[in-house]
């Protein structure tokens, strides 16, 4: 069985052909990336006739409809957007819009004496050696004859009239230019559809599950288009909050529909701890509602295909988008997401930086979503998600393609009638005594700061309301919403001195947040001879090394952030046994921060 077929369209025919939607392009109301150049460009290698590569187009099933008759399914572009939406825009004559969401015209003009394309400006447009703008010139309504008559009358080339007369006919021409349509058999899955995509692809671009989603629901003429605006805006809103009022002017049609109320709260947020792409909007939407993981699943429902049948069903794809637009309000919720970083940030995730997994703030939105749906107590809920949260961190549990975890998690939880039960079953895998004592020891021994275990350290100071190390008042959540210093316990210049490798004195054990004049003012000194002097001043009530001046207050800061006894005594002999001795203090902080969730 052919596995794809390969057609060639005009320019103009492959137009038409989305302009009457028998091809379903899904990102005609998204930004347009490409700048004006590329526009100019592709027009030039279409006049050249030079090959401007393939459109990949992947045919939608058949479905049988209620009445027992079949539906043809319509063909979802999944390659080529860019280029068509330049096609339409330099030989139509169709806006775009840009990264603001605001509707321009590219005018991409034409020299008939050079045969030369140039992206319109002030100076091309008071030219009469230029076309300004070639859409005019490619109407059907277009009268060649006159337009080179007054063309060549204005430039002094009465002489040059066939010569003229041919090029204007050559660049009308382009409409008739063959691309070639590369269409995808229906029955192909997803993962056979990314495989031919991307050895076709000579760029190597490599679409995910979420495009191939997207595209489908772009395809479904009833709810398709409000449910992908809905998601792209809501990603946009909370990267460009500025934006609102040109969403609002640009596409009023959508702006009075409830859907842009339920979003539009989006522009007040600032900088949240979790913001999401539309990957993650989908992710999220589908794990919680339909109880699945693999966006691929998406694909096929929204498809309407049966799982047990492996028939195509009318109501099973109608289901499956009004359950899905139900999921995506529900995701971009804004009771539903503040509520969510109301949880993370109560887990001491006070900063994007601490949580270095994406997916695991999407698991755990799915999962909150997916409890409250149950009606789950709401202290029960924060717990649930909290420890899951930090489980996923602390294990690695969503790195790399997380989907089959998704599918397993989100359906184990369903599972269970009190999901805390599964929670407590994982927990007793997961994070043994064995994880505690022996693993997350072991895994602090590295030089990577932004490590997600020295990340949950972070955390758990910042739950406990832990100071910098040596200050009174500063805490270490004030330290990391405004960058302040990471020092080293023992100087690096001071390691480097004794001959220590970077790979040592770099060590996440030997790091702790303090206040920069603090820092400034330790310089190189061994541990050893700056603590003396932090001893002294708690008798002397003189403070040189930050305000405290009672040692019991320097006992819980030494404690606050994890310094083994003896600290004040040490120099390069201990190094190695500090090294260790703190390891082990942090995660026995870690530990008992995961309980206290």
């Amino acid at each position: 069985m052919a596995r794809y077929n390969v057609t060639n369209y005009t320019v103009e025919s492959l137009l038409s052909d989305i302009k009457c939607g028998n091809v379903a392009i899904p990102e005609m109301q998204r930004p347009f990336v490409w700048d004006a150049s590329k526009v100019r460009d592709l027009v030039d290698s279409l006049y050249k006739g030079f090959p401007v590569g393939y459109i990949i187009v992947w045919q939608n099933p058949d479905v049988k409809l209620k009445d027992g008759t079949t539906a043809h399914g319509k063909k979802v572009l999944i390659d080529g957007q860019q280029r068509i939406t330049a096609m339409a825009a330099a030989i139509v004559g169709q806006k775009v819009l840009n990264d603001h969401y605001k509707w321009k015209r590219i005018s991409i003009a034409f020299n008939p004496l050079e045969e030369k394309f140039e992206v319109a400006n002030n100076a091309i447009r008071k030219s009469s050696k230029w076309i300004p703008d070639i859409a005019p010139v490619m109407e059907p309504a277009f009268d060649t004859f006159s337009f080179v008559m007054e063309y060549c009358h204005k430039n002094n080339l009465n002489d040059q009239m066939p010569q003229v007369n041919a090029i204007i006919n050559r660049l009308r021409s382009i409409q008739n230019n063959s691309l070639g349509v590369i269409t995808l058999d229906s029955s192909l899955d997803i993962d056979s559809v990314t495989e031919i995509f991307i050895r076709i692809n000579s760029k190597g671009v490599v679409l995910s599950q979420a495009d191939f989603a997207m595209s489908k629901i772009s395809s479904n003429e009833k709810s398709g288009s409000v449910t992908r605006k809905t998601i792209d805006y809501f990603c946009h809103l909370l990267e460009s909050p500025e934006d609102l009022k040109d969403i609002q002017s640009n596409d009023t049609l959508f702006s009075a529909l409830p859907e842009f109320n339920a979003i539009r709260w989006a522009a007040s947020k600032n900088d949240p701890v979790y913001k999401t792409a539309y990957t993650d909007v989908l992710r999220v939407a589908f794990t919680y509602k339909f109880k699945r993981g693999r966006l691929s699943d998406l694909v096929s429902l929204l498809s309407g295909r049966d799982f047990e049948t492996r028939e195509f069903r009318i109501e099973i794809a109608d289901d499956s988008f009004r359950q899905l637009h139900d999921a995506v309000l529900q995701t971009v919720n804004q009771t539903n997401y503040e509520r969510y970083l109301m949880i993370v940030r109560s887990a001491g995730l006070v900063r994007r930086s601490l949580i270095r997994s994406q997916n695991a703030l999407n698991f755990g939105y799915a999962l909150y979503l997916s409890l409250r749906a149950r009606k789950i107590d709401s202290n029960a809920i924060e717990q649930i998600v909290r420890r899951w949260l930090v489980l996923s961190i602390l294990t690695g549990r969503y790195s790399g393609s997380p989907e089959s975890s998704f599918d397993y998690d989100i359906k184990r939880f369903s599972a269970y009638e009190d999901p805390a039960d599964f929670l407590r079953l994982t927990e007793a895998g997961e994070l043994s005594d064995a994880f505690w004592n022996v693993n997350l020891v072991q895994r602090l021994n590295t030089a990577v700061a932004s490590n997600p275990y020295y990340n949950i350290y972070l955390a758990a100071q910042v739950k406990s309301h832990d100071k910098g190390f040596l200050s009174t008042q500063i805490d270490v959540e004030s330290m990391l919403e405004n960058r302040g210093d990471i020092h080293h316990l023992f100087p690096k210049d001071y390691l480097i001195k004794h001959g220590v490798p970077q790979s040592q004195y770099n060590q996440i054990a030997n790091y702790v947040f303090i206040q920069q004049e603090i820092n400034v003012k330790i310089s190189n000194s061994a541990p050893c001879v700056y603590m003396q002097t932090v001893l002294t001043q708690c008798q002397t009530k003189q403070p040189i090394y930050g305000g405290i001046t009672e040692e019991a207050a320097l006992q819980e800061n030494l404690r606050q952030n994890c310094v083994p006894a003896g600290f004040e005594t040490m120099s390069i002999e201990n190094y190695a046994e500090f090294l260790e001795e703190r390891r082990e203090l942090i995660a026995e902080k870690i530990k008992a921060y995961y309980f206290s969730l």
